[in-house]
């Protein structure tokens, strides 16, 4: 049987419509698959002994086993490359996450997210005072990847208020190599500031990934079995009557 042109139409946009449904609840899937896993590592890490600074890992290769470790470092702060991350809010109310490199002893730094920071309601340039002290200090924190991206207009920002942060960039302004990770500071004797150290854990919605897998993998099958009622079953139903 040959098909007319628009029959070949139809069917080409019954396979994109199915193909590309399903992916999208297979892609579900494997978001659902990424927190399980994701959740596991918080899980098995978090009690585990803390980590000395010369164990912190050097190359993004080894990074894969200390995330969510806690570390305890030993380092002095470059406080004039204190940055303040926009756009992080927490319980709904707008913020910055305040970070800053800490310098190492082999001479490399590693950047601290040291906490949160309310916006000023009357001037959103203020930033919050800060207690940084000189001299080496002692810090206790969790290993973290880098600070999340954000949506940003410019490709790279400067100045104490920025979007996002890019490594090779805030290692030139720093003067030292910078460690492919960042440490989320907890609460201890040296965190002497004002700072809400909060760190939330990853959101717990597997369930929301599969509902959303479910629906998709439905609407590939409704629009399969649609094309194959309206195009095939239907017409010769018809010719028999």
């Amino acid at each position: 049987m040959t098909l007319r042109p628009s029959e070949v139409l139809v069917w080409l946009g019954v396979m994109v419509g199915v193909a590309g449904t399903a992916r999208l609840g297979v892609w579900q899937l494997d978001r659902a698959a990424q927190k399980t896993r994701l959740e596991q590592a918080v899980n098995e890490r978090a009690p585990m002994p803390a980590l000395s600074g010369d164990q912190l890992a050097r190359r993004p290769d080894e990074l894969g086993e200390q995330l969510h470790r806690r570390m305890i470092l030993t380092g002095r702060w470059l406080p004039q490359q204190t940055v303040a991350l926009d756009n992080r809010p927490l319980h709904g109310r707008a913020g910055f996450i305040v970070v800053t490199p800490l310098l190492l002893a082999p001479g490399d730094a590693v950047l601290v997210q040291r906490g949160w920071a309310p916006r000023d309601a009357q001037d959103r340039t203020r930033l919050p005072a800060l207690d940084t002290p000189a001299g080496d200090v002692r810090i206790e924190g969790r290993i973290a990847p880098w600070p999340s991206h954000r949506l940003e207009l410019a490709p790279a920002e400067q100045g104490p208020i920025r979007q996002n942060l890019d490594a090779a960039q805030l290692a030139r302004e720093a003067g030292a190599a910078l460690r492919p990770l960042s440490l989320l500071q907890l609460d201890g004797p040296d965190a002497r500031d004002a700072l809400v150290r909060e760190w939330p854990v990853p959101s717990q919605d597997v369930w929301k990934h599969h509902g959303y897998a479910l629906q998709w993998f439905a609407l590939s099958a409704l629009i399969g079995g649609l094309a194959v009622w309206y195009r095939l079953i239907r017409p010769r139903r018809g010719q028999r009557s």
